[in-house]
């Protein structure tokens, strides 16, 4: 597959971009073991946006995976996953980091958030976003254990891994690097708390 056109993602910070029906992107980790943060909202009505845990009852699985049709809030196909070049280290259960999340493993003052900037950058295409979704989180290692017990240990994610997703609607799209630069026990998200830009390619 041959892209048109590519778009840096600035460590800490989100890009959003609009993507057609059928339309085809890819979204990297260059350096690796980063998380990448995407959201995705119906480019007619914003009310609508990508949903997780939706995807999970059709998908029967908390990983995005090759092939899978990623859902609305309503249920709808919005994405498919074409190709994983990531080795299947994704994430559909943690929520978007916040500035709670770092007050509660102990951080002092303002940090950027993965929150934050999705509200950020659709504030700079004039829309005012209320609710915070549930994202996929690309490059993101999570263990689910028999007992229940949910943690994020260190990422593994090699450098250049990607995934390649198509647009099944006319879609807003927002990735964000992932801020989280601190490295509580079980919860490294970004290797050794280091967080580096992505690379988004149209």
């Amino acid at each position: 597959m041959k892209f048109e056109k590519k778009l840096v993602v600035a460590a800490k910070s989100a890009l959003a971009f609009e993507v057609a029906t059928k339309q085809q992107f890819k979204i990297c980790t260059p350096k690796g073991y980063q998380a990448a943060d995407f959201f995705a909202y119906n480019a007619k009505s914003i009310d609508e946006w990508l949903s997780p845990p939706h995807t999970w009852i059709a998908s029967t699985s908390v990983k995005p995976r090759t092939g899978d049709i990623l859902l609305s809030r309503f249920r709808r196909p919005m994405l498919k996953m074409i190709e994983d070049g990531g080795d299947g280290i994704h994430d559909m259960l943690l929520p978007a980091c916040d500035q709670f999340r770092y007050e509660y493993f102990g951080y002092k003052g303002p940090h950027p958030s993965c929150s934050d900037n999705l509200m950020n950058v659709m504030r700079s295409r004039g829309y005012e976003i209320n609710v915070i979704p549930q994202p996929i989180n690309f490059f993101t290692n999570t263990n689910v254990q028999i007992n229940g017990k949910l943690s994020a240990p260190k990422n593994i994610v090699k450098p250049n891994s990607y995934v390649i997703l198509e647009s099944l609607i006319d879609t807003i799209c927002v990735v964000s690097s992932c801020p989280f630069d601190i490295t509580p026990d079980g919860w490294e998200i970004n290797s050794g708390g280091v967080v580096t830009e992505l690379e988004v390619e149209i």
